[in-house]
């Protein structure tokens, strides 16, 4: 076996984009159904303001040329190609650290980060703190090749990764995941236990379910209240429909970009507990790069595996392989994260009103991130 570690760039066709301004331009719009707001899903009048923006305001090139500054490279592990970041600091002693990102998310959704964890100089920390940054594209995400069989869990994610560190010669490094990637993080502290020096989450720890519900105290009942209703109201289950016929709604995100930014807009606007809409309290471009990456790599069916190889909806556990850290402790339970992990690291009171944090609170993310670090390096 070989490194095989080839550089990458990524470079749109100009026809690509000229079919995508197209597309949005004969969209074939549907009426606007009764109800305030979201009620029934995105506005008409927000989603055609927003396709508006993405086909006559929004500059690719300028986000490809932003993204292409960060060193981009493609990997062979077994079988399978894979995409990744691998931007290292200026410090020579910085701690190598992998960055797992979410669903319907990719490597983008770190774009803010990199610099920020890199050069901590520049970013208000020490010079100690820094990451030798890796950011690999989750297999049938972006720019990673889709899996050809079934199958693919978790846990065969974390060995690949594994298998990706020791080919970039890292011998000792931290984990990071959000989303779909605080269940690969502790995965790989599992696969790799003498190689992990720590698991940073950034939110999912200790959620109760209805077998804790009869010890949990009334704080922590009024808790888990709140989160029942937050997860059981006018979200979309997207668990569900992903297990159940990706394939069938696939044909549309693939071949409608109205649909596709509709589907995105739904779950950023699900994922957000803020009183301003999605794309508003994170940069607009940066969920508009998302999408077009989604677009252009027709990744939107592909990304789904997540979900229809799993039989259900469970919140990530955790691991005692190495030591564990939150940004976000709340709405997760220390006391219940403890039965599966060694919390080093539970802040409470934490900024952030997105499920995707590190998109909208870069700064913070950073700054906890080598505050966790600091205490385990």
């Amino acid at each position: 076996m070989t490194n095989d570690i080839r550089p990458f760039r990524i470079d749109v066709p100009q026809s690509e984009l000229d079919v995508l301004r197209d597309r949005l331009a004969r969209t074939r719009w549907s009426r606007q159904l009764p109800g305030e707001g979201w009620r029934r899903g995105m506005p008409v009048a927000r989603l055609k303001e927003l396709a508006g923006y993405w086909r006559d305001g929004y500059d690719w090139r300028r986000h490809e040329a932003r993204l292409n500054e960060f060193a981009q490279f493609m990997v062979e592990i077994e079988g399978q190609d894979i995409h990744f970041l691998h931007v290292r600091s200026p410090e020579p002693d910085a701690l190598p650290l992998i960055l797992t990102h979410g669903w319907p998310n990719s490597f983008v959704e770190f774009a803010h980060l990199v610099d920020r964890l890199t050069d901590p100089r520049s970013h208000g920390g020490h010079p100690s703190q820094a990451f030798h940054v890796v950011i690999p594209s989750l297999p049938g995400f972006g720019f990673s090749a889709p899996p050809r069989e079934t199958g693919w869990d978790t846990a065969r994610v974390a060995r690949v990764w594994a298998e990706l560190m020791r080919r970039l010669g890292y011998d000792r490094y931290g984990a990071e995941g959000g989303d779909f990637g605080a269940y690969v993080a502790p995965e790989l502290a599992k696969a790799a236990p003498e190689h992990v020096a720590g698991v940073y989450v950034i939110s999912g720890l200790g959620f109760p379910t209805e077998e804790d519900v009869p010890g949990m105290t009334p704080e922590e009942l009024a808790q888990y209240e709140g989160m029942q209703q937050w997860a059981g109201g006018s979200t979309v289950d997207h668990h569900a429909l992903l297990r159940t016929a990706p394939q069938t709604f696939a044909y549309g995100w693939h071949d409608s970009p109205v649909a596709a930014l509709a589907w995105m807009m739904q779950k950023f606007e699900d994922f957000n507990t803020a009183p301003q809409p999605a794309d508003e309290l994170i940069d607009r471009d940066l969920i508009l790069t998302n999408v077009s990456l989604y677009w252009f790599t027709g990744t939107f069916g592909s990304s789904s595996w997540p979900y229809y190889d799993s039989t259900g909806f469970g919140w990530p556990e955790g691991q005692k392989a190495a030591p564990t850290g939150v940004y976000s402790g709340p709405p997760g339970l220390r006391r219940l994260a403890e039965r599966h992990n060694t919390v080093v690291h539970w802040p409470v009171d934490n900024p952030g009103r997105h499920h995707f944090v590190a998109m909208e609170r870069p700064d913070a993310v950073a700054a906890d991130i080598r505050a966790f670090f600091d205490k385990i390096r």
